[in-house]
């Protein structure tokens, strides 16, 4: 009987649930989409029951249009919204209100009041003080209502982010867990000990009760309880969605560096077993963990990237559907003088700055929308350029290449203007749906259903190849992009 692995990917706009076959193909897929809450300006919120029914459904979904039973599915391997922060009741399994979305910038001030601390959150977790991190959203959760700030001290609430809120009511309510690398971007777990940190638990005054139980991204971690499936199905392999990509592109060797393309950009680049300390604002991060080893990466973080296409379908209305942005932004030759800054949630990677907003500069009254549309795809890639080049100085040596994944991944316009920008070739590979496959994979391999990594080489296929264009433009466009950013960093 056929066996496969069920990936859950449980993304920042919907729940969804993929099983891969042996060769890594997609054999089935269900995906239902998200609600997001914008309570106050610059809130994000979900809610929790949603995330986990609808991933629920996902999964019973894939499976009946399939016709695969529980038995046929050897490993289930979670990817999730990394930081996304929720707390709930460990006896009812009720949260205490909506998830915090990674997001979410409710806690600036927070970071601000804390900077005299920042040397030693950076120290010990290679991240910078940013709302983007789950620590200080637990903080602001305990600060904000006493009654929850006595039940965590009692230890009658759980945290986790979406790993570890899935795995207890798909476990239910067994096990209390989250990966390495989800643990990685709490700003509370110590990447060089490898452990909880009690003196950034005591910074933030959070108690040590309410955390999960750190495991590696491949093992035997969990299994679902049987009511569910009709059966127990293993839990196997847990990776955050930027790792589980880093995986799933197979970067397995220092220096290897993939981009994914998502609701933002998400750039991480092995450093092997190095925990290699940034000097221009990249973030020191967990890879990942198999087979007791971990691999260390760092990161580089674009907050705005195909939220900035779905805000020009959605609030501008220039385009009826996402995919359309790629033939919108060709009816032009170039950006008639336009450059977008996509700060949308203020700008990420190298600069950290939470208070920059966006910026459409250039206008004049000969812009047209495909200027907009075509300067929108230069702004996803020139952020990724100021990334790739502060990996380059990191590490001291060029990229030869760039691996890419994620949906906006698949507009070849994009592809290409990334490839003449940072002048390396961009590969995509068949299965973008690379967050899912790397979840599958460190799943698989924990249960045998993949004996190595080289079985996965062997797997892993290249659908397109972009060149850089040796006779490109780009120097003017980057030049254009630095004057431009530099005058909204300091207006």
């Amino acid at each position: 009987m056929e066996q496969y692995i069920l990936a859950l990917d449980a993304g920042t706009t919907s729940s969804r649930s993929i099983l891969f076959d042996r060769k890594g193909h997609i054999a089935g897929m269900a995906q239902i989409e998200l609600t997001p809450y914008f309570p106050q300006s610059g809130w994000v919120e979900h809610d929790p029951i949603e995330i986990y029914n609808t991933q629920l459904k996902t999964i019973h979904q894939v499976m009946d249009n399939t016709g695969i039973r529980a038995s046929q599915i050897a490993g289930i391997g979670i990817t999730n919204q990394r930081e996304t922060t929720i707390l709930w009741n460990k006896k009812t399994g009720k949260p205490i209100g909506n998830a915090i979305v990674w997001q979410d910038r409710r806690t600036k001030d927070i970071c601000d009041d804390m900077k005299s601390h920042e040397s030693v959150f950076k120290e010990k977790t290679g991240l910078v003080l940013d709302p983007y991190f789950s620590g200080t959203k637990i903080h602001w959760l305990l600060q904000s209502d006493p009654k929850v700030k006595k039940q965590a001290e009692a230890g009658d609430l759980l945290f986790g982010t979406v790993d570890s809120w899935l795995v207890w009511h798909l476990s239910g309510g067994e096990d209390h867990i989250t990966d390495i690398t989800n643990a990685s971007r709490t700003l509370l777990f110590n990447i060089h000990t490898l452990q909880w940190d009690t003196e950034l638990l005591e910074i933030l005054g959070i108690p040590q009760c309410i955390l999960p139980r750190v495991v590696s991204c491949s093992e035997k971690l969990s299994q679902t309880t049987p009511s569910l499936f009709g059966e127990s199905i293993p839990i196997s392999g847990i990776a955050g969605d930027q790792q589980a990509a880093l995986f799933g592109q197979l970067c397995f060797e220092k220096g290897d560096i993939k981009n994914t393309y998502g609701t933002g950009c998400f750039c991480i680049i092995n450093t092997g077993n190095q925990a290699l300390k940034s000097s221009s604002g990249m973030l020191t991060t967990i890879g990942y963990q198999i087979d007791g080893n971990v691999h260390y990466a760092i990161e580089g973080s674009v907050f705005t990237a195909g939220a900035l296409i779905q805000w020009l379908r959605d609030q501008l209305g220039i385009i009826d559907t996402s995919h359309q942005i790629e033939a919108l932004a060709n009816t032009v030759s170039d950006n008639g003088g336009i450059t977008f800054i996509p700060a949308l949630s203020g700008l990420a990677t190298p600069y950290w700055n939470p208070d920059v907003r966006g910026a459409l500069m250039g206008i004049t009254r000969g812009t047209q929308k495909g200027h907009i549309a075509r300067a929108a795809l230069e702004a996803i890639a020139l952020r990724t350029y100021d990334i790739v080049s502060e990996m380059q100085k990191e590490l001291q040596r060029p990229i030869g290449s760039l691996k890419v994944d994620g949906r906006v991944s698949n507009n070849d316009l994009l592809m290409q203007i990334q490839s003449d920008l940072i002048q390396a070739k961009v590969i995509r590979p068949k299965t973008t749906e690379t967050t899912a496959l790397g979840a599958a994979f460190l799943s698989g391999l924990s249960v045998g259903f993949w004996k190595s990594k080289d079985e996965l080489i062997d797997i892993w296929e290249v659908d397109q190849t972009f060149h850089p264009n040796k006779s490109n433009h780009s120097q003017p466009l980057i030049q254009q992009w630095q004057s431009n950013i530099s005058r909204v960093l300091s207006p």
